[in-house]
């Protein structure tokens, strides 16, 4: 479908999930959903961060984990892309980099059923929560150090993985390499994800003037950490296009490109960055008077 503007639109669906700790299941299960979102007429799909498993244990995480070369979990999403003539775009799975290292990486897969980028997630979520959880990504991943965007067929995108997504000066890179999307799967915990969550992706949509589409983990997990669900698009005027609650499921929302061009016309800030020092101001006090 075009628009009077002349450029394509498109659907976008986003599948959420609640990944267990094997990885047969989760396969099973990814894949359900990504034919639903397709049947639905997605013709770009995006599932959640750690689509094909969600392992806490180190020696178990690596025995199951493969390198991409021969990886039989991403074949299986190549020829699925092929099949269903969809974009695919794997939220991250665990790929096998080194002997003690794992790199947290997303698969943008074309209709043809070839992988068009990877991406490896570079900020890592190391952290000691309130609750008493404690999360140290870095230990078994190795962080990517390069930014990427892909050119879809309905205008280019850039990618994050959920931790990323604190870090502004990622996105806005991104979307002045030219993204008009923004990709944002995720497995955000449920604490982190009631704070900060909606704020957060809204933010970087406005910052970006660019659609976030944002793929999530939900529910109680197998190791007993839950994650937030709440997959959500919202627009490049910070709107929201469409949202999920808390169950395993799909989401499906119409994408207009041009919207993206006329809120930059409106609201031209990728093009007023100006540059600037930071300096420290020392405060004075005069001789003998204290400060109340």
């Amino acid at each position: 479908m075009t628009t009077n503007s002349g450029i394509a639109t498109f659907r976008a669906g986003l599948v959420q999930m609640c990944a267990t700790r094997d990885p047969d299941q989760n396969l099973a299960d990814a894949t359900r959903l990504i034919r639903e979102a397709a049947r639905a007429g997605a013709q770009y799909v995006q599932t959640p961060e750690v689509t094909t498993l969600i392992e806490l244990d180190r020696n178990r995480l690596f025995s199951l984990i493969s390198p991409e070369e021969g990886n039989p979990a991403l074949s299986h999403f190549r020829a699925l892309a092929k099949e269903l003539g969809i974009w695919l775009h794997i939220g991250s799975m665990a790929i096998k980099v080194s002997a003690d290292k794992l790199a947290n990486r997303s698969y943008v897969i074309g209709s043809d059923g070839d992988i068009k980028a990877r991406y490896d997630k570079i900020h890592m979520f190391d952290v000691d929560l309130p609750d008493g959880e404690s999360y140290k990504e870095s230990r078994n991943y190795k962080p990517g150090t390069t930014g990427v965007v892909v050119d879809l067929p309905w205008g280019r995108m850039g990618l994050t993985i959920c931790y990323d997504l604190r870090f502004p000066y990622l996105h806005r890179e991104l979307a002045k390499a030219g993204a008009i999307f923004i990709a944002g799967p995720a497995a955000f915990t449920q604490t982190t994800g009631e704070a900060h969550w909606h704020a957060l992706l809204r933010a970087r949509a406005i910052e970006t003037q660019c659609y976030v589409l944002a793929a999530a983990q939900t529910g109680m997990h197998e190791m007993g950490r839950a994650t937030y669900g709440h997959s959500i698009i919202f627009g490049p005027w910070g709107e929201t296009i469409a949202e999920a609650g808390t169950e395993p499921g799909i989401i499906v929302a119409e994408i207009d490109p041009a919207l993206v061009m006329d809120v930059r016309g409106r609201v031209p800030s990728l093009t007023h960055d100006r540059g600037f020092n930071v300096v420290v101001a020392a405060a004075r006090m005069r001789p003998g008077r204290d400060i109340l």
